[in-house]
């Protein structure tokens, strides 16, 4: 049976990839507003009540107005802004985190797609904490860089126009929109002290976790590694190897999209310093492949089709 689907706010960078990986799809009839009534509040409202399925991709305010706007009791939603991803009654839509997450996201109404950053964290810390490998209370630190792509339409406008700027750190007053959203879902007792920066290329992100293993307790960074790669045995989408003999992670200025995730385990010597990395797609896992994975799972398909893998 053929269901439908609207994307609200189809014309930014992260409903067009949505779009794309829909394309051509039997499975979904789109929903497509005239470009005179992309924000007619009326002709949302219509689109929004006469769809099986509802992407928002839109700014935080105008997701929660969005969601409003639904008057029955069918519609179900993939929220792909901030505005839900602690919210009670959202199940969050990260499948391969933690053990039943698939299963929830399949039964809600209300799904919220997780942040670029958090993506690669969680999928770091939550299975070696849930296993009891890592603490729940310790001060967890992230390092991480994203093409900028991920800071929307002025940013992407800014590298555009500033052909000099290789390297923009911000959050340096230590406060993020992602960071409730990784200590409620990692079950951590303290914030992240989290370190984001944007680089000088459209796509992609490395998430970079430093662990201190020695200060810990006795755990090994090889330990890490088994239960990482035990937990995540037979994704196609998410896949765990060694770093440690690696000469170097990379993103490229022109990489091409994916909505894989990969996980490498560095260790030293002694196996007593580690860092946990992350590299995936911001625009990728950590966006649209995310919420068409969702939509399949909500919609009982295979996971996977429409995804770049």
């Amino acid at each position: 049976m053929t269901q439908t689907v609207f994307i609200d706010g189809a014309v930014g960078t992260t409903g067009l990839e949505i779009a794309e990986r829909l394309s051509g799809r039997s499975e979904f009839d789109m929903v497509v507003l005239p470009e005179a009534q992309r924000k007619d509040l009326a002709a949302r409202r219509e689109a929004i009540n006469d769809s099986d399925f509802v992407i928002l991709c839109l700014p935080d305010d105008a997701a929660i107005e969005a969601v409003a706007l639904i008057d029955n009791d069918r519609t179900r939603i993939i929220d792909a802004s901030t505005a839900h991803r602690t919210a009670d009654g959202w199940a969050y839509g990260f499948a391969e985190f933690r053990a039943g997450q698939r299963e929830a996201i399949a039964g809600a109404r209300f799904v919220s797609n997780p942040g670029c950053y958090p993506t690669g964290f969680l999928a770091l810390i939550a299975p070696l904490i849930a296993k009891g490998l890592l603490p729940a209370d310790w001060g967890y630190v992230m390092n991480a860089v994203s093409g900028y792509s991920g800071g929307g339409k002025a940013l992407i406008e800014r590298f555009e126009a500033e052909p000099d700027l290789g390297f923009r750190g911000y959050g340096l007053n230590l406060d993020h929109k992602h960071m409730p959203e990784m200590k409620i879902h990692g079950g951590l007792t303290h914030d992240v002290i989290f370190a984001p920066s944007v680089i000088r290329a459209f796509r992609g992100m490395l998430v970079d976790i430093p662990l201190h293993l020695g200060a810990m307790g006795p755990v090994t960074a090889d330990q890490l590694l088994e239960e990482l790669s035990t937990f995540y045995a037979g994704s196609k989408i998410v896949s765990v190897q060694s770093g440690s003999d690696l000469p170097e992670l990379l993103i490229s200025e022109n990489d091409a999209p994916t909505d894989k995730l990969e996980l490498f385990v560095c260790g030293n010597a002694g196996g007593y310093h580690a860092r946990l990395i992350a590299r995936l797609d911001n625009l990728g896992k950590g966006a649209s492949g995310a919420a068409v994975q969702n939509l399949n799972i909500m919609a009982g398909l295979d996971e996977t089709a429409g995804l770049r893998l």
